[in-house]
């Protein structure tokens, strides 16, 4: 997994890992969550990929726009 940049040092993500029509979210109190095109929407998928590897807003987009949008949670 690719560490989040977290340029505030507030968010609740630790590490992502981008895959095609996926992202997989490490949190930092341990849970990982795995979100798709299916669970998500393609359009929230392409953004939480976006925000992800800019380092920034990630963790506030899931709250406001994906919820508990995941496909597989561990």
């Amino acid at each position: 997994m690719t560490p989040y940049a977290d340029g505030s040092g507030e968010s609740a993500i630790q590490a992502y890992e981008l895959g095609e029509g996926q992202l997989t979210v490490k949190f930092k109190d341990g849970r990982v969550r795995l979100y798709t095109n299916a669970s998500a929407g393609a359009f929230n998928i392409q953004q939480m990929q976006v925000l992800a590897s800019a380092g920034r807003g990630l963790g506030t987009f899931i709250d406001l726009f994906v919820g508990i949008g995941y496909e597989r949670k561990w």
